[in-house]
């Protein structure tokens, strides 16, 4: 186990690296926003889809409805 003086000479010394650290931090921070925009892409083209089944939608297309302004 090292003590308090060990860590703070080979944190001084660069024996120490944070490197390992910042790198998986990075990787971390860019799975997360690659994965927010796969998740708001995949939104966004169900949304399309819902709204495009709405208009096809025959339900309201009755004789009345098409000719009402007639």
């Amino acid at each position: 186990m090292m003590t308090i003086q060990d860590l703070i000479q080979t944190s001084y010394s660069g024996d120490l690296d944070q490197t390992i650290t910042y790198v998986n931090l990075t990787i971390q921070a860019i799975g997360v926003l690659v994965g927010g925009i796969v998740i708001w892409r995949a939104s966004i083209a169900f949304q399309r889809r819902k709204m495009q089944e709405r208009r096809r939608n025959p339900f309201f297309e009755t004789t009345y409805s098409k000719h009402w302004r007639k």
